[in-house]
């Protein structure tokens, strides 16, 4: 059931400096423009990027939102960093426009709607990160709508919301397939309040179930017509065995610290349990929903870092409801007649999360941006992927010496930034892992059959024993050190290929045709 709002007179007395308050998002949301703007890509986004330029249904990793969202940017921006990276702006302005109306549904008070705003602001994963593209970047605002759209069906009461809801789960599934994990939240949404009977038995939640299904048709078609490739890789990775680890489950804790906050993580979690508890006692849709949402994907995320890394961007899509219940929790305590110290350091700590988590966030856009040093050493997740325009440069003056016409390349990483750096003017193919390229277009065969090639790989992977199975020679060239702030990142061969032309289709059980799966150290967001 819908809270209760407060007497007029106290919701207007504790109207915030709505000006201030726009001000500080406009500041924030230029900030990252600059970010998205100057900052080269990292190799996830320049495969993306690369998915953007192909008319397939779907890829071997994800489904297809993340290609669309590019095309959107760079339609209006070019092949630019800011081009790959603004469906990441305005993903963010979306999500945090739906948790504003969320949280404004629900409490009527413009305290809980201010924090519903700034809470993603002071977490590094959104103030920051939503400038990087990722599937997650696409599944947050679409996984927000629908919640949003089960607010609004408890608020009205008019089943037709339930359409709404189904149509963006659909594109939340089409953006990544973690989205299912929010299918507990929505069962428990229906099955725990007073509803349920009225639910089950009415032909708008089935419904919604089927919009979700036609929507992910285009997923479904494409598997269907490889093998199920998207399920089996995603499968094998699901059930995948490890040792236990205390290095990967502090990977994953002290990565949720840096990346929520390491004040607002605590207040988060405390007010999601809070809501839960809520929920649960008065049976109340709204918090039974949002609970749900943050606390079914986090205790899984939880459970698979004992054994496995979890990759960064994993648990991104659980906190953006995760916020929306601390700014409810922290106006729905006095009215439950909490105790007055209680509320005043719920309050007090909400305040230090936000103030410190932006400020954290702006040190971290500084350093980015401004600082010439490097702190984190080879492991800097910014630094620990620039640099390939070094490569990229080599690899142009080697082209002109050695006549080759084309690139070759063995990691989905290199061919990517190599790809991103020669934007279309040379052909660039991955020799490997052909899995990955089903139903891409020709890369410009003509340029590559009889031709000589240029082979740039990370030592020491360029010494795959797959080469043995092909008929080419390969002359060594030169090795290209990959720096950032002068340290070396990574060190690459550069070799001439000729006697050789690559098979873009090799048959399924080729070893040039299977993706390799990856160990639990080795774990990237892009395999999410």
């Amino acid at each position: 059931m819908p809270i209760t709002p407060p007497h007029k007179s106290q919701a207007i007395s504790a109207t915030p400096p709505w000006l201030a308050v726009f001000l500080l998002v406009a500041v924030l949301t230029a900030m990252r423009l600059v970010y998205a703007g100057v900052l080269e890509l990292r190799t996830d986004e320049a495969y993306y990027w690369t998915w953007s330029k192909e008319s397939v249904l779907a890829f071997l990793d994800h489904p297809p939102g993340i290609a669309w969202l590019i095309r959107f940017g760079t339609a209006i921006f070019g092949d630019t960093n800011l081009g790959v990276r603004f469906g990441g702006i305005v993903a963010m302005l979306v999500t945090q426009l739906l948790l504003a109306d969320i949280v404004r549904r629900v409490t009527h008070d413009m305290r809980a709607v201010i924090f519903a705003v700034l809470l993603p602001e002071a977490a590094l994963y959104y103030g920051l990160l939503m400038a990087k593209v990722a599937p997650d970047t696409v599944m947050i605002p679409c996984a927000v709508a629908m919640l949003w759209a089960l607010a609004r069906l408890t608020e009205s009461g008019n089943p037709r919301w339930w359409l709404a809801a189904g149509l963006f789960a659909g594109l939340a599934l089409l953006s990544k397939f973690t989205a299912i994990m929010l299918l507990p939240a929505v069962i428990a949404f229906v099955l725990v309040p007073d509803w349920r009977r009225r639910w089950l038995l009415n032909p708008y939640p089935w419904l919604a179930a089927l919009i979700v299904v036609v929507m992910f048709l285009p997923v479904l078609i494409w598997n269907a017509q490889h093998d199920w490739a998207s399920f089996r890789f995603q499968f094998v990775r699901a059930v995948a065995t490890h040792p236990f680890s205390f290095r990967t489950i502090g990977e994953f804790i002290g990565m949720q610290f840096g990346l929520v906050g390491f004040v607002l993580l605590p207040v988060v979690l405390s007010g999601v349990t809070l809501t839960a508890w809520r929920g649960y006692r008065t049976r109340e849709p709204v918090a039974i929903l949002l609970s749900n949402a943050v606390l079914v994907p986090f205790l899984y995320f939880l459970w698979k870092s004992l054994t496995l890394r979890v990759g960064d961007t994993w648990p991104m899509f659980l906190w953006p409801a995760g916020f929306a219940a601390t700014a409810i929790n922290l106006v729905t305590l006095p009215r439950e007649n909490f105790p007055e110290w209680m509320v005043r350091s719920t309050f007090r700590w909400a305040r230090v999360a936000v103030i410190s988590g932006i400020a954290f966030v702006v040190a971290v856009f500084f350093y980015y941006m401004v600082a010439p040093w490097n702190l984190i050493g080879r492991t800097d997740p910014i630094g620990g992927e620039a640099g390939y325009e070094q490569v990229a440069a080599r690899a142009r003056e080697q082209l002109q010496k050695t006549g080759a016409t084309w690139i070759a390349t063995s990691d989905y990483r290199t061919y990517a930034m190599l790809r991103w750096y020669f934007r279309g003017g040379v052909p660039v193919v991955q020799i490997n892992e052909r899995g990955r390229f089903q139903g891409f277009a020709d890369p410009g065969m003509k340029l590559i059959k009889d031709h000589p090639g240029l082979y740039v790989a990370r030592e020491p992977d360029h010494r795959l024993p797959l080469w043995d199975l092909t008929t080419a020679k390969r002359q060594p060239l030169e090795r290209v050190e990959r720096v950032w702030r002068g340290m070396v990142m990574d060190t690459y061969a550069l070799e001439k290929l000729t006697g050789w032309t690559p098979e873009l289709s090799p048959p399924p059980d080729s070893p040039l045709f299977r993706w390799r799966v990856l160990a639990a150290g080795e774990g990237r967001s892009h395999l999410s």
